[in-house]
């Protein structure tokens, strides 16, 4: 059992050790210790102050290459798609100064945008598989051409907008044809809403820009798995490809799983469709005109500073569009079969 005096000599050392800690803090160590906090402190704030000073010639540095490509952009750009109309495709929302730099360099390439569409979360909600497998059926009836039975419903879906964006009236090329006003009509409908528009889209588009959603783009949960999203989109892509002149997916930084990803991992789709990557960057917006350029005029292309991709595309001169109206054929007047006029026989005669 511990005693009384156990506790008093307790309390008598804790004392000591105090006093003789005071006394040497005081004395013979007090400037050991006093000069080892100062130097530690210095040494902090000499690495603060070099740290921040790397910082802002840091931040210098990249206001001026910014500065020195917005400047170069324009002319990098000029006339790589002059006189054509490009459709944009946004798979969700999408920050907005990104969607004006991509739309501003198109612009500034001589493009006009003839459409600018959000594809919604019903377009993959698994809650409306079965409408959009019965509004599949109705969009049939005006798809040229259709896909095969097989196909599926994404396929058929992503057909229709691609077809409604640049179905082109052949007697007057710069207007949508019926079928493809009615395409978009149905996609777009209130009961549907698989698709937003913003403006009221008149003229058909020679090629389009599927552009997916940023890295740090803020979206509600999709119900739908991530892998059938990007197959759906994957199929919006691709009917983008193959209805129009030339395509381009533009994505932010690439992320496992993502649309940009998966195309560059698929042998056959990175052989047929054209990927940017960083477009939420001011060199990948400049890309997306060059790289559209570069489809049209030939086989399909990476661009970015990642793995498989090519850090600037190069661009070609196109011919101009042809938007020549297609008249349909006059079938020739029936031959006239039966008895003549002897008055008529006479005056020939």
């Amino acid at each position: 059992m511990i005693d009384f005096r156990y506790h008093i000599v307790s309390l008598i050392s804790v004392f000591l050790a105090l006093a003789v800690g005071i006394a040497l803090g005081a004395g013979p160590l007090k400037e050991t210790v006093g000069d080892t906090l100062t130097g530690q402190v210095e040494q902090l704030r000499e690495d603060r102050d070099g740290l921040r000073t790397a910082l802002e010639e840091a931040q210098r540095s990249e206001a001026a290459q910014r500065s020195y490509l917005e400047a170069a952009a324009p002319q990098l750009v000029e006339g790589t798609l002059q006189g054509r109309r490009v459709a944009v495709v946004m798979l969700g929302p999408l920050e907005a100064d990104v969607l004006s730099g991509v739309v501003g360099q198109l612009e500034s390439a001589g493009a006009s945008v003839s459409a600018r569409v959000t594809v919604t979360e019903g377009w993959t909600d698994p809650s409306l598989r079965s409408f959009r497998q019965a509004l599949s059926g109705n969009l049939a009836t005006y798809l040229d051409p259709q896909p095969s039975e097989q196909a599926g419903v994404e396929v058929d879906l992503a057909e229709a907008l691609a077809q409604g964006l640049t179905g082109a009236d052949p007697a007057a090329p710069n207007e949508l044809s019926e079928q493809a006003s009615l395409l978009l009509q149905l996609l777009a409908s209130d009961e549907s809403e698989l698709i937003t528009v913003e403006d009221a889209i008149s003229a058909p588009a020679d090629a389009i820009v599927v552009l997916a959603a940023t890295a740090d783009t803020e979206r509600s949960e999709t119900p739908a798995p991530v892998e059938d999203v990007v197959a759906a989109h994957v199929a919006i892509a691709s009917a983008a490809q193959a209805r129009s002149d030339g395509a381009v997916v533009a994505g932010g930084a690439r992320t496992p799983g993502g649309l940009v990803e998966t195309i560059l991992g698929d042998g056959d789709l990175a052989d047929s469709l054209s990927t940017v990557s960083r477009v939420d960057q001011l060199t990948g917006q400049v890309s997306v005109p060059l790289a559209l350029n570069a489809r049209i005029a030939g086989p399909a292309g990476h661009f970015g500073v990642g793995d498989g991709e090519t850090p600037v595309p190069v661009p070609s001169t196109l011919p101009p569009v042809d938007r020549t109206p297609t008249l349909p054929p006059v079938e020739p007047a029936a031959a006239q079969v039966g008895p003549t006029d002897p008055a008529d026989d006479e005056a020939a005669g």
